[in-house]
């Protein structure tokens, strides 16, 4: 026995589950505060009323007897009597009148604080559903709601700023992926062809594309968690010395190889606190960036330096192709290119993302300067000192 699925009854959050009957909709802030500002009144209102009536006109008997004056029973009686009926009146009529104009006043400020809260719940649906350039207005209801549309507004402008990062970082990604993958697809067809045989060359070539994937994904995570405060730093007193030496000895057959020459000036006594690790990664992505972009026979120095306010420098110069000024606010941006033209050689194109975000961790500072194409670049870290 089969059924129809059109047949069933849909669940519904708005019916009985063993009756039709519909049930009522909640009732929401403004209506609550309405009807309770309303039942306040009335009490109010109604204890005023009772009060008023019950010493009233005692209070009136006793004052006309103090007050003395020839009046019999039958008169005092009907002058108590019609200020009894004309307090009543009185009364009503002015608690009646002080009911409406408060209750109308209550409604006026119900519907107002109704539609500024629907105003806040509609922007902050719409940012939930991707729409980050909701805001909300301000609605003159106090500092307090003021401060609720600036934190909402704020949260959609951060909320925008990650989500232009994150389609930027997918594009690039994607872009980057695209030659390691055409490489590795186009070798693999080739040997399934039998076109190519899987020679060490070959398998050289693949081995390559994967690495250079895996550096890809590697470096992601490295920046990642770099900028969302996450990295994991082992600091150590460490002579600025020694790190530039170290980076200096790591770089020398690669500099020798392209005939480039690399001076390291480590004169400096100052220590720093620091992950060695990490700073000599900063360092190595420096002087590979320098190579990169310097010809034989240039030079690229590496020094360091007492900078101000008890920081050391760190500086790699080279005498490359230098930058233009409209690229140097850019250059730290992930996979950010001066020339698109121009591809990277073997590395994951963030390595000056990575350094930044590296520096950033321990507290200090990375710039780049340059006086133009043609005429160099200059890279400073600025980082505190122990002693």
């Amino acid at each position: 026995m089969t059924t129809d699925p059109e047949a069933m009854p849909s669940p519904s959050l708005e019916r009985a589950p063993s009756s039709g009957r519909t049930w009522l909709r909640p009732a929401g802030l403004a209506t609550r505060l309405l009807l309770a500002q309303g039942l306040l009144l009335l009490a109010g209102a109604g204890t005023a009323w009772l009060i008023a009536i019950t010493i009233g006109p005692g209070e009136f008997h006793k004052h006309m007897v103090e007050a003395g004056g020839r009046h019999t029973a039958a008169e005092l009686e009907h002058i108590e009597r019609g200020f009894r009926r004309a307090l009543v009146v009185a009364l009503s009529v002015g608690l009646v009148a002080s009911v409406v104009i408060a209750l109308v006043v209550t409604w006026w400020f119900s519907r107002r604080l109704r539609s500024s809260t629907a105003a806040v719940a509609t922007s902050t649906t719409r940012i939930s559903h991707g729409h980050y350039d909701t805001r909300v207005p301000t609605v003159g209801l106090g500092h307090e709601f003021d401060h609720l549309a600036a934190t909402v507004n704020e949260l959609a402008t951060r909320l925008e700023r990650v989500e232009q990062t994150r389609a930027r970082l997918l594009a690039d990604l994607a872009h980057e992926m695209r030659t390691p993958l055409a490489s590795i697809d186009a070798h693999l067809e080739a040997i399934e062809d039998g076109v190519r045989s899987a020679d060490p060359a070959t398998l050289a070539v693949l081995r390559g594309n994967t690495h250079r994937l895996r550096r890809l994904a590697d470096d992601i995570t490295t920046v990642s968690r770099a900028e969302e405060g996450r990295l994991d730093l082992r600091p150590t007193t460490t002579p600025a010395a020694d790190l530039l030496r170290g980076a200096g000895a790591a770089a020398a057959d690669a500099y020798a190889t392209a005939g480039v020459t690399l001076r390291v000036e480590a004169d400096t006594p100052a220590t720093v606190d620091v992950d060695p690790d990490r700073i000599s990664q900063v360092l190595g992505n420096l002087l590979d960036n320098a190579l990169h972009h310097t010809s034989a026979p240039g030079t690229v120095t590496l020094t360091a330096r007492r900078g101000r306010d008890r920081t050391v420098e760190l500086v790699v110069a080279d005498t490359g192709s230098g930058i233009d000024e409209a690229d140097l606010p850019h250059i730290f941006d992930r996979f950010y290119r001066a020339d698109p033209s121009r591809q990277h050689r073997g590395g994951s194109g963030i390595g000056l993302t990575i350094s930044r975000a590296i520096v950033d961790a321990h507290g200090g500072t990375l710039v780049a300067t340059s006086d133009g194409p043609g005429r160099g670049a200059t890279f400073v870290i600025t980082l505190p000192v122990t002693r």
